[in-house]
This record gives C-alpha cells, structure tokens and sequence, in this order.
C-alpha cells in the first residue's frame, strides 16, 4: 500500500500511545497509577445523563443539520454572548463531535501551503500536528518557565511574518496550566487588529481555573470578527466520551465549516447535543465541587514534587495539569517517563510529547484521586532516588 505523502508529516497524542502501554502493563498484573491521560475522573453529572436519555425518547436519534441542531446553537450563542460581552448570532455557531474538528476546520479552511501558524510550545500536539499535514509552516512561540509559561509578547511581536495568517493560543494551557493575562490578550490584539491574521483561541478549559477571572480575546474590543473560539463539554462536563464541541466564528467562516462538517461527518450526534443544552442550562453545581477538587489536588502534587529532590514545579493558574522541572535528574524527559511508567508504575507524559521546548519537564495529570497522587509521589521519590 502507497501511502500519501502527507501522512508523513501527520503526528498524534503521546496520551493515548502511553495510556495503551500502561493498560499492557496491567493486564499482565502490574499496578499503575494514570497520571498520563487528560480526562477528568468524575461521572458526566446526572441531570446531563438524564437529558440524553430523554432525547433518546424523544426521538433525538435522526440526522441533524450540518452546523448543530438550533436548540443547542442558540444556547452556545446566549451564553458566549453573555459571557464574553459580545454580538454572538446562531450562524456563528458550528457543533461538531469534540472540539478538535474546529482546529482542524478553522486550519483547513483558511491556511494554504506555505503560510505561517504561530502556535504554543509547549503545547497540545495536535496544533502542530494539524499545521504541518495541511502544509502550512508551524511557527512556535516558546513558553518559558520563568515567565510562568505565559505567552512573551515581544518574542511574539519578532516572529509575526507577512506570512503570518494565524496564531493559536490556549488559556488555561495544555500543558503548563500557564493562564494568559486580560493585559496580555489586549497587547496581542494590539499587535494583530487589522491585520490578515486570525486567532484561534482553545478555551477547553476556561472553567477550570484557580484563581481571578477567565479572560477571552474575543471580548477584547476589534477583535470579534478576526477570532475563533473553540472549546467543548469534555472537560468543565467530565464528557470526554460524548464527543460534543463547537467553534463560534464570524458567519462567513462558520458556513464554510458547516460545509466540511457535511462532508466529514454529516452531523454530530442529537440526542448528544440535547444533553449539551442541559449541560449549559442546567445546575452547574458539579462543576464548582469538580474544580474545588482539582484544586486540593494541585496543592497535593505541587507541594509533593517540590519536596521531590531535583524535582521544582510550579502551581498551575488553570486545567489540571503539573509540568514539573526534571533537568536537574540528569536523564532526557522521555527515558524518565518511560523509567516512571515500566519500572515505578507510574504513568506519565514526557514535556517532549508538547513540542522540543517541552525538552526537561514531564507532565502529570492529577485527574486521579489524593490518596492515588501521593502514592504515586511516594513511588516517584523512591524510584529517582535509585536513579
């Protein structure tokens, strides 16, 4: 079989290719502990799971249009309208199963071969992954421990080309949980309003965050119309199987990604979407205990690590990711994860799985219980400590 070129350049998510071998390990009897795969750990809430099952009922199990059922599309607008201060209409809203489509929509529809994307590294490797097999040139924007992995915005203003047609951000990040500043956002747009440059901005996380307000570029005034908003239900919902996401674009850009859906999926799943309304309408009581929980649990695994020797970490702003410092160990980050994972029993992403600036740093997912994360700190400890 003759494969595509572009196949080459077509990468993945080290997540899933981890969480696989760790599933090996235990079947042939070895206990691990998942601090690799970035799901939340708690049941999707009831009131969501009953409104799926009522829709079933209901005879939500048919075709739907391309671009989301109404019902849904009329919420998503409501509510970034509300939240974001700006003028959302229902045909700027795009539902697709899961948010990655969006990125790979907004991408596909408006990158040609050769255009630059500045993207975030460390970050979530699909972006990367995306620019380079649609042929657009992948243009990293470093984050930096020492900046708290926030974005540098003069770095930023140096690599902006007249090949510039996109910049992805991501606040709160995958994987740092580095949060990006309202001072931040309004000096990227100052940097980019006007210009043929259109920002996709990843907000999967924008309800788990740990300290003041969660801030979006859309609502920065002038830039509305040159942003794509993604995000999704996996995370603030615990609905990572559902596969529910959408994107709220200009109009525009928003039926030409109603066409790809048409031509890739036909639709996203009713019944599914159904339970999203009652997810955004209903009582968001889960969401406050789940992320009062995430909470407590980075206090226990920041503090954990850094009492770790040749371990440092820094206490995430957002999402429920640690990206700890292991330069100091000696070993590269990959031979790490894989030690930690075969011999400790702990399950761990390499900070190379987000980017080569990912190069001395792992992360951990603390989407697992206390007593889990300090057995698997306890673990962790003994095995560097032989190293």
């Amino acid at each position: 079989m003759i494969l595509a070129e572009r196949m080459k350049r077509l990468g993945t998510e080290t997540a899933f290719e981890i969480l696989a071998k760790a599933r090996s390990l235990e079947a042939k009897g070895k206990k691990i502990i998942h601090l690799e795969i970035g799901e939340p750990d708690f049941d999707t809430p009831a009131n969501i799971r009953e409104a799926a099952k009522k829709a079933l009922d209901d005879g939500y199990t048919h075709y739907g249009p391309s671009a989301g059922l109404p019902a849904l599309r009329e919420v998503i607008a409501q509510e970034v309208s509300k939240k974001w201060g700006v003028s959302v209409t229902v045909d700027q809203v795009v539902i697709t199963p899961g948010a990655k489509p969006i990125m790979f929509f907004a991408i596909m529809a408006l990158i040609n071969p050769g255009d630059e994307v500045i993207y975030p590294n460390p970050g979530f490797p699909i972006y990367e992954s995306v620019i380079d097999f649609l042929g657009g040139i992948p243009v990293p924007i470093v984050l930096r421990e020492e900046r708290n992995f926030e974005m540098d915005i003069e770095e930023l203003r140096d690599i902006i080309t007249p090949k510039t047609r996109m910049l992805i951000i991501n606040s709160p990040e995958n994987p740092t949980g580095g949060v990006l500043s309202k001072e931040s956002l309004e000096a990227i747009a100052e940097m980019i309003r006007g210009k043929e440059i259109m920002v996709l901005t990843d907000e999967v996380y924008h309800r788990i965050l740990y300290e003041g307000d969660h801030h979006s570029i859309a609502s920065v005034p002038g830039m509305h119309e040159q942003t794509i908003l993604l995000n999704g239900f996996s995370k603030t919902y615990a609905m990572t199987g559902w596969r529910l996401g959408y994107g709220v674009m200009r109009e525009d850009l928003a039926q030409q990604v109603a066409k790809m859906m048409t031509n890739s999926n036909s639709c996203t799943c009713s019944f599914t979407q159904m339970a999203g309304v009652e997810a955004l309408q209903g009582p968001q009581d889960e969401v406050s205990k789940m992320v009062a929980e995430f909470r407590r649990r980075r206090d226990v695994i920041v503090d954990g690590l850094n009492a770790i020797e040749g371990i440092s970490c820094k206490k995430p702003k957002g999402a429920f990711y640690v990206f700890p410092n292991v330069k100091e160990i000696g070993w590269d980050c990959k031979k790490l994860a894989d030690y930690l994972l075969q011999e400790v029993g702990v399950a761990v992403l390499s900070g190379l799985s987000f980017g080569k600036h990912g190069e001395g740093y792992l992360r951990l997912s603390y989407a697992n219980s206390v007593e889990n994360i300090q057995e698997a700190l306890q673990r962790i400890d003994q095995g560097i400590s032989t190293i």
